[in-house]
């Protein structure tokens, strides 16, 4: 009986240290749909603390302030274009995730392809360089008449 007892306790433990350890503790909407759109939501949203994490999982209070700021307006009925509109008037482009293009955010969408184009015609300059250094006969024209 003991072990049986143990077992439980060991169970609620493990299952309490899980909710412990949530990011999003609030509860979740009643609705599938606007449980499904708040999670979508927050995984376009990017954490301006941490920067490299979306809303969803970052534990950083203004994340937190940002998960609740997007529950509060799907619950107000907002649309999924409204609540990001909102959040880029507020924060900027920066807070989305996956920035959008625009002419402002043409060249961080650019940059690899540009750092690849200057890469390849670097590479094609420095080899047909080389292989005109290597046509030309150090020793000069008359070492070949003997």
């Amino acid at each position: 009986m003991t072990t049986l007892l143990r077992a439980i306790v060991v169970a609620l433990a493990f299952f309490g240290a899980a909710r412990a350890l949530a990011i999003d503790t609030e509860r979740a909407f009643d609705d599938p749909a606007l449980q499904s759109r708040y999670e979508a939501l927050n995984r376009e949203l990017r954490c301006l603390v941490c920067q490299n994490q979306t809303i969803a999982d970052s534990n950083a209070t203004l994340a937190q302030d940002l998960r609740r700021e997007v529950r509060e307006q799907i619950g107000a009925g907002r649309s999924d274009e409204e609540i990001r509109r909102f959040m880029i008037d507020r924060y900027g482009d920066f807070v989305l995730y996956r920035p959008r293009m625009t002419a402002t955010t043409f060249l961080l969408w650019a940059a690899p392809v540009l750092l690849l184009v200057a890469g390849v015609f670097a590479l094609v300059r420095v080899v047909r360089r080389r292989a005109a250094e290597a046509d030309i006969d150090p020793a000069g024209p008359e070492a070949g008449q003997s």
